[in-house]
C-alpha cells in the first residue's frame, strides 16, 4: 500500500473510531436536549466558530430538512444586529471543541437575560458552555486524526456525526416520515415518488393497442413500433389483456413457425396489472418490483386505458 493511502486509511479508521467512542457519552442531557427542542415554539438557532461553524451551518441545515426549522448564525454577527433574531420561543445550539471559545461566549449572558434555552455541544464537560447550557452534549475525541494531531479532523467528524444522531432522534420522536421529508425535498427523487401521480407521467400518445384476434406477426409489429415493450389487448373498449417482449419469445420457442398465425389471445396475459390515475409513483414502483415487472397500465374507473407507466417514466 502506498504511503498516500496509508495516511488516508489511518485518518478514517481514527475518525471512524472517534465517532463510535462518543456512544458511550450519549446520557441524559442528549435526552434532554431533544425534549428541549422537540417543546420549541420557534426555531433552532445554531451557532459556532471557524470548523465548528461549518459544521453547525450543516447541521441547522439537516434539522430544517428534518422536520426542525433552524438557522445558522455567525456569532460575530451575533453583535451586529444578529441577536435580534433570536427569541424567548427559540433555542440556540451552541458548538465549539474546546467549550472556551470567546467569541462564543460573550453572547451567552444576553441569551440567559432573555431566557432563551441553550444547548451546548462540546468537548469538555466542565468548559464554561457547559457550565452555562441548560443542558450539554459531551463530544469528546481522544486525538485528531491529522498528522500533526492540529487540524480539526476527528473532533469536526464527531461533531458533526453528533448532530445527525440528534436529528436523527427528533425525527423518530415527530413520527416524521417519507411523505414529511417530500415535501421538504419537491425536487429530489423522493419527493417525486411520493408526490407524483400515474397521471402526471403516464404516456398517453401512440399506445400498442392489438385485439385478441390479431394475428401475433401483425402484433409485434404494432408492440416494437410502441417502443414499451408491451402490447395492450382491448375489445370492447375493455382491456384483456396484455403481451410484452418476454411473453413474444416464449411464444416463438413454443410455435416456431405456427407463430405468425397465431391469435394474440394465445399467448396474452389476461387481467393485467392495473392502476388508478390518482396511484402514487412510490406505489407504482413497489408494484413493478413485487411482481417484476416492468410496466402497469392505467385505467379508469370503469376500467378503460387511460395510459401506460413504465419503470423509465418513474424516473422523469
Amino acid at each position: 500500500m502506498s504511503q498516500y493511502r496509508e495516511t488516508a486509511r489511518k485518518c478514517l479508521q481514527d475518525e471512524a473510531q472517534a465517532i463510535l467512542n462518543v456512544i458511550p457519552q450519549l446520557d441524559e442531557s442528549f435526552d434532554a436536549a431533544v425534549r428541549l427542542i422537540l417543546a420549541c415554539k420557534g426555531k433552532v438557532v445554531v451557532t459556532g466558530v471557524g470548523k465548528s461553524g461549518d459544521i453547525g451551518a450543516k447541521m441547522a441545515a439537516t434539522l430544517s430538512s428534518t422536520g426542525t426549522p433552524s438557522f445558522y448564525i455567525n456569532p460575530l454577527d451575533v453583535f451586529h444586529g444578529g441577536l435580534g433574531s433570536m427569541t424567548p420561543d427559540d433555542v440556540v445550539i451552541a458548538i465549539s471543541n474546546s467549550g472556551q471559545t470567546d467569541e462564543l461566549l460573550r453572547f451567552v449572558p444576553n441569551l440567559l437575560e432573555r431566557n432563551i434555552p441553550l444547548i451546548g455541544i462540546s468537548g469538555n464537560a466542565d468548559s464554561l458552555l457547559a457550565r452555562h447550557a441548560m443542558c450539554h452534549i459531551t463530544v469528546r475525541v481522544e486525538e485528531e486524526a491529522c498528522p500533526l494531531g492540529l487540524a480539526p479532523t476527528s473532533s469536526t467528524t464527531a461533531t458533526l456525526a453528533t448532530g445527525d444522531a440528534l436529528a436523527c432522534a427528533l425525527m423518530e420522536a415527530r413520527g416524521f416520515g417519507e411523505r414529511d421529508f417530500a415535501r421538504f425535498h419537491p425536487g429530489g427523487a423522493l419527493g417525486h415518488r411520493l408526490l407524483v401521480t400515474a397521471q402526471d407521467v403516464m404516456r398517453t400518445d401512440d399506445l400498442p393497442i392489438i385485439t385478441p384476434q390479431m394475428k401475433l406477426g401483425e402484433a409485434i409489429i404494432r408492440i416494437s413500433n410502441g417502443m414499451l415493450g408491451l402490447g395492450i389487448a382491448i375489445e370492447n373498449e375493455r382491456i384483456v389483456g396484455i403481451i410484452t417482449d418476454g411473453d413474444v419469445r416464449r411464444a416463438v420457442k413454443k410455435l416456431q413457425e405456427n407463430f405468425f398465425n397465431v391469435p394474440v389471445s394465445d399467448a396474452m396475459t389476461p387481467n393485467p396489472v392495473c392502476v388508478s390515475p390518482s396511484t402514487k409513483v412510490s406505489q407504482i414502483l413497489d408494484i413493478l418490483n413485487t411482481r417484476k415487472i416492468h410496466a402497469v397500465l392505467v385505467v379508469d374507473e370503469n376500467h378503460r386505458l387511460q395510459g401506460v407507466v413504465d419503470n423509465f417514466r418513474c424516473m422523469i
